[in-house]
């Protein structure tokens, strides 16, 4: 079976907690990492840590056929409140990270290629480090697919929306809900399915993209 690699899956209600399950549904053998549980914990904030995790995780158990990147780091603060230290955490973590990751990811694949799949968000006001790093992300997995084609690597971002994984009150939950056309809120199953198709041969063919797979939440903009 392929071997896809999961970061972010501490929580048992995120969305990579809500992807692993339908991968392995899949056919797919999921391992899984996050800052201190998963199948290999890792501090992604450390520069070399990115490339031992996949140089462990493929020496353990084979070469990686895709990499799911649902990490982060978040802490909310603005212009006037964000530090040097806290914005250098979310650039360490959200796009270094992903950089270097995603690097060695490519350098282990064989000739069958790979996928790549990476989550943003469109935090800006009020989230302003978070928001930055995820968008130096965006760049970088856009990069991936132009620049990792020939590998046959495929690499997207998605984008989910305000997704329902515990952080929501009543309040939250219906004023995000009155934006969706849809009418809910979106769950962790929505977007693994997502990811699902993006993983399959069939979905192989986008790459390049960064995609709003928020049930038309965007839509309001």
């Amino acid at each position: 079976m392929p071997l896809a690699l999961v970061t972010g899956a501490a929580r048992a209600n995120s969305i990579a907690a809500g992807i692993v399950p339908r991968l392995e549904a899949d056919g797919w053998t999921v391992v899984t990492s996050d800052l201190t549980t998963g199948d290999y914990p890792c501090d992604l904030s450390d520069a070399a840590a990115p490339t031992t995790l996949i140089e462990r995780i493929t020496r353990e158990r084979g070469t990686l056929s895709a990499l799911v990147l649902s990490h982060a780091h978040d802490v909310e603060s603005g212009i006037l409140d964000t530090t040097a230290a806290s914005f250098d955490q979310h650039v360490a973590v959200n796009a270094r990270a992903t950089l270097l990751l995603i690097a060695a990811f490519a350098r282990q694949v064989d000739v069958t290629g790979g996928v790549i799949v990476a989550f943003t968000s469109d935090h800006t006001t009020g989230n302003l480090p978070y928001g930055a790093s995820k968008g130096a992300l965006d760049r970088i997995v856009i990069s991936a697919a132009r620049e990792l084609g020939s590998r046959s690597i495929s690499a997207n971002v998605v984008n989910p929306g305000p997704i329902d994984t515990g952080w929501m009150d009543d309040e939250t939950r219906e004023n995000l809900t009155s934006y969706q056309p849809l009418g809910r809120a979106g769950t962790p199953k929505d977007i693994a399915g997502i990811v699902s198709f993006l993983l399959s041969n069939e979905g192989r063919w986008i790459s390049g993209q960064l995609l709003h797979t928020d049930g038309g939440f965007s839509a309001r903009f």
